[in-house]
């Protein structure tokens, strides 16, 4: 099993902390975290979000599956996988991973991508932490026979308690939007009476919250 950091607190390097998430990991006994989630890659990035495939996922036969590898207690070990479209996102805001894989980025490709990674690493984990519900069947069967000796987990409840500490920063921006989507509510509800369709009123906060920045 690879070792777990002794550290507290996060490295200043890192948007997370990834001394936290180590200690989790730990808890949960696994090895390595293989992050597919759109909102949890985003938070463990730092804010990087593809705009290609912010809405929808499908690409041709496949879908657009991005992956983020965090052996325990090894950021520096840590590789994000994504599509040739985030490039540019890259090079104009490079990201804190020390490797970054783009290219064709269908589910298969992109868990192969990952595995190659991790084999590169010469890394033999025990345990695989992944996100069931956001990781297709054809990226999860690829990643068992590829390391049939591991075992493959959940580690979504690892990320949902990793992101449930919130750090003042975070909870400021917590407020901020809480009262935007307030003020934005009450402004479609003074502009708007009867007879107004439901579409209507979706639309018209829609346009509200994006005015305000939300969106």
């Amino acid at each position: 099993m690879l070792t777990s950091l002794k550290h507290q607190g996060a490295d200043s390097s890192l948007p997370f902390d990834n001394h936290l998430l180590d200690r989790l990991m730990d808890q949960a006994h696994i090895d390595v975290t293989l992050t597919t989630s759109k909102h949890n890659v985003q938070y463990l990035l730092g804010g990087h979000r593809t705009f290609f495939f912010d809405h929808m996922e499908a690409m041709g036969p496949s879908r657009y599956l991005p992956v983020l590898a965090y052996p325990k207690g090894a950021p520096e070990q840590a590789a994000y996988v994504g599509h040739g479209t985030e490039n540019f996102q890259h090079a104009l805001s490079p990201l804190w991973t020390p490797e970054v894989y783009t290219g064709p980025a269908g589910s298969a490709e992109s868990m192969q991508k990952t595995v190659d990674h991790l084999r590169k690493l010469g890394l033999k984990p025990r345990r695989i932490g992944v996100e069931w519900p956001f990781l297709p069947a054809d990226a999860a069967m690829l990643l068992q026979r590829s390391f049939p000796d591991s075992e493959i987990v959940d580690s979504l409840l690892v990320l949902e308690r990793l992101r449930a500490r919130k750090t003042a920063e975070e909870l400021r921006k917590l407020r901020l939007a809480t009262d935007t989507v307030v003020d934005s509510m009450l402004a479609v509800i003074e502009r708007h009476g009867p007879g107004v369709t439901k579409q209507e009123m979706v639309d018209a906060l829609r346009r509200e919250e994006t005015n305000r920045g939300l969106l």
